[in-house]
């Protein structure tokens, strides 16, 4: 900072009509207990100060401060930094902070809302988190820009991160400040995505590996979405159809549309009708012989818990908003598209697609809650700003590197894996997660351009809940000990 300020007096620049930002970090120190082991650690919360390397006409202008990215980490105290694991965590959106995975799995305290059917009233609460990640590995949580307090400097544009590029470039920033700055560099390290966060991380791999010469030791991939085309129901785009029928099926499974049967058995038959012939029947179109069409009609409507005369007024094509309408519509409920166990009510019961999702009204009351009161009173960092949780804000996101084709990042996630073939991959999925369909992420890593002595690098696991599986104690619980499983096997030397 102190140098800046020699630079622009020595230069005779015209002083900014804006204060220089500067770090703003509180650092607090606490304990947590898991089975009768005391973890005694560090929090640091506050803005880190992202800066730009500025030139004009071939002239080095010094490093301009563009941005202040809010980040909380957290340090085991005594660990040798050589060997200690760091784990470096966000969520998606595009727009969202990293609240749900640093209240609701990883963090060392986490939200208390209870689960579908049974959710706590407000004001909700916090609780110590014995599956926390900490126990396994340093934590730092990072809020893209104008999501949680993170914001574009005073003056500067918020548009120009609202992007995958440099979004893309501001993250990986802040992970090579953190790093060198903590001195991490010899630590096992990870990253942790949730939704678009995994799409972020995987091309985040690539991006540390050619910018910086960081070369990770594994991707958490939560609720996996790396090729957007299998997730979009655009014209002329059947993909997706087939690719969320298993999910459509676990979610009438769960609505009891199966009877008796159990949820593997519904999805065996699921996945399998997805494979082929409902693609083929999707694809031959008016080609397809009426017998064929009533039969792909009733093997559709067993599995979705849709009526017949519905599937054929779609065509075979049961949209995922339309289809989160449809499936209780005779009872006046909707069900959720983050997770399909959640139901709620719309004010018109004859409308097409869902005006809110029931799971993510559901979650957003308790972790917004939680997280004001934690940030302020346990990690004493106090700001005046709201804190975006989820916001609209950085639409319309930019994809302009993908102009002429849909967006995917699994050539550089299978880039990554070639170049270093010690990066490991686990990809965690909930049955009822109608955003980003497991059927969907198993798609695109059976076409991941590794060799296959690398597919061995990927695990996969599965939980009966959905996009926020965290939620589910039983889903939670599991996937904790999925996740420490992962580090400590990806950590070893």
């Amino acid at each position: 900072m102190a140098g800046d300020e020699v630079t622009a007096a020595s230069t005779d620049q015209a002083p900014s009509k804006y204060d220089e930002p500067v770090d703003d970090l509180v650092t607090t120190r606490h304990s947590l207990t898991i089975k009768r082991r005391k973890l005694g650690y560090t929090a640091t919360a506050g803005r880190m100060v992202l800066r730009e390397e500025s030139l004009s006409e071939g002239t080095f202008e010094g490093h301009k401060a563009r941005a202040e990215v809010f980040v909380v980490a957290y340090t085991l105290d005594g660990a040798d930094p050589s060997t200690r694991p760091v784990t470096f965590a966000f969520n998606g959106g595009p727009g969202s902070s990293s609240v749900w995975l640093h209240l609701g799995l990883l963090g060392p305290r986490r939200t208390v809302m209870g689960d579908a059917g049974a959710l706590e009233p407000p004001p909700y609460g916090l609780t110590d988190n014995q599956q926390s990640m900490l126990a396994h590995s340093d934590l730092v949580f990072i809020d893209p820009v104008s999501t949680g307090y993170s914001r574009a400097v005073q003056g500067g544009k918020p548009a120009d991160y609202h992007g995958y590029a440099k979004d893309l470039e501001s993250i990986a920033e802040v992970l090579r400040l953190w790093t060198s700055r903590n001195s991490r560099w010899l630590s096992p390290k990870f990253l942790a995505g949730e939704s678009y966060g995994t799409l972020r991380a995987a091309a985040l791999a690539e991006h540390l590996q050619r910018r910086h010469g960081m070369y990770l030791n594994g991707l958490m991939l939560i609720s996996s979405v790396l090729d957007m085309g299998t997730v979009r129901f655009t014209e002329g785009n059947d993909l997706p159809y087939a690719l969320f029928l298993p999910t459509y099926a676990a979610i009438a499974h769960y609505h009891g549309r199966h009877g008796t049967r159990s949820l593997r058995s519904v999805l065996d038959e699921a996945e399998e009708f997805a494979a082929v012939e409902y693609p083929r029947a999707l694809a031959a179109g008016a080609r397809l012989p009426s017998s064929d069409y009533d039969t792909a009609v009733t093997r559709l409507a067993g599995l979705t818990g849709l009526s017949e005369d519905y599937l054929r007024q779609v065509r075979l094509r049961p949209e995922h908003l339309r289809f989160f309408r449809e499936l209780r519509r005779s009872e006046g409920l909707v069900v959720g598209r983050l997770d399909g166990r959640f139901t709620g009510w719309e004010a018109d019961d004859a409308g097409e697609r869902l005006s809110a999702d029931p799971s993510h009204v559901a979650v957003t009351g308790p972790f917004t809650a939680a997280l004001n009161h934690y940030v302020r009173t346990e990690l004493e960092y106090a700001s005046d700003l709201p804190y975006e949780v989820l916001t609209d804000r950085v639409q319309p996101w930019s994809f302009a590197d993908f102009e002429g084709s849909h967006v995917s990042v699994a050539g550089e996630l299978a880039t990554a894996m070639r170049h270093n073939p010690h990066l490991r991959v686990h990809v965690g999925s909930g049955y009822h997660d109608g955003a980003t369909p497991y059927a969907a992420a198993e798609h695109v890593l059976a076409a991941l351009r590794i060799p296959d002595t690398l597919r061995a690098n990927i695990e996969v696991r599965y939980y009966e809940a959905g996009h926020m599986m965290y939620v589910h104690e039983q889903s939670r619980i599991q996937q904790s000990a999925d996740l420490a499983a992962f580090v400590a096997s990806a950590s070893r030397r």
